[in-house]
């Protein structure tokens, strides 16, 4: 393989995407449950979400997977899947509690609830369109970070 001068890896993700039929009930669960806040949506397409330095990106497959949107004249190559992904958010070791006690004030389900081997925890529930979502404290991952 040829070495490439000056190449760093990607620092982070800078924008996940989970796909569901129902775009106002997923939108239900991530503005009220969850709590982010909406910065775009295109009723029936999408609804997109910013968190600190990141995007959460909810789209519709069966119109991602067919459209062609172009972008100062390029398209955007088309985009989908089928069946139930998986997110994690990173919330800090004092939110667990108040987390887990948010779902349930909200009526959702937990699904489980691990506490790794290097100290972190994780809580599992889903959301309308079967998403497997988690709340997780960095240390699941990362060791030494609060």
């Amino acid at each position: 393989m040829k070495e490439i001068p000056d190449y760093r890896p990607p620092m982070q993700i800078l924008e996940s995407v989970l796909y569901c039929d129902d775009l106002d009930q997923c939108g239900i669960f991530y503005e009220q449950v969850i709590g982010l806040n909406l910065v775009s949506c295109q009723p029936g397409r999408h609804r997109f979400y910013r968190l600190r330095r990141g995007m959460l990106l909810l789209f519709r497959a069966e119109v991602t997977q067919t459209e062609t949107v172009l972008v100062a004249g390029q398209a955007i190559p088309k985009h989908g899947m089928q069946g139930n992904g998986h997110l994690a958010f990173a919330i800090e070791p004092e939110q667990y509690k108040s987390m887990a006690d948010r779902l349930v004030a909200f009526q959702i389900s937990i699904e489980s609830e691990i506490v790794w081997p290097s100290g972190g925890k994780s809580l599992y529930c889903r959301d309308p369109a079967g998403n497997s979502i988690e709340f997780a404290t960095p240390q699941i991952w990362f060791d030494g970070v609060p």
